[in-house]
């Protein structure tokens, strides 16, 4: 069985991210997603919000897969991250050329501190490359329609908390 590890804040779970995990999750067996936990930032959604609207997303994308999904916290390093959930494969998304100079850097670090650990890249559907999670937190606070950038759960989920 091939587990990877899915890394990310995922505050909220955009289009863009599903379409990378659905991805993963054709060509591993199980996917650990792993909610990045930074105690300097106040996230829209909580670890236990951002881990139900992942889940809840999965299911409604791809229900024959919701199991093959496990959702985490972490705090430390990602290759640390990945070990502790023996996970053998980093998934990182790209969504253009910027991603893939940030990512070929990330990934070159992390291989020289865990050679055992191997990157893959996902490159975005076309649809999904100019959604950045940031750019929906700021449209919605907005009062924009942001339902073209995120799965039903986490637009439902975000005019629930603009009603707050």
């Amino acid at each position: 069985m091939t587990k990877a590890f899915y890394p990310g804040s995922f505050d909220p779970l955009t289009n863009g991210h599903l379409d990378v995990l659905i991805q993963a999750l054709n060509i591993v067996s199980k996917v650990v997603v792993g909610i990045g936990i930074n105690p300097n930032k106040q996230p829209t959604f909580s670890f236990e919000e951002r881990a139900e609207l992942i889940g809840a997303s999965l299911a409604g994308a791809l229900p024959a897969r919701r199991d093959d999904i496990e959702i985490v916290a972490f705090q430390n390093l990602v290759v640390d991250a990945a070990r502790r959930f023996d996970a053998k494969i980093l998934i990182r998304g790209l969504r253009d050329g910027t991603d893939l100079d940030y990512e070929m850097q990330m990934a070159g670090m992390n291989r020289q501190m865990a050679p055992d650990v191997q990157t893959v890249f996902l490159p975005a559907a076309p649809a999904s490359r100019p959604i950045t999670a940031t750019l929906v937190r700021q449209i919605a606070a907005m009062g924009g329609d942001v339902s073209a950038f995120v799965p039903p759960p986490v637009f439902a989920a975000l005019r629930n908390k603009q009603k707050s």
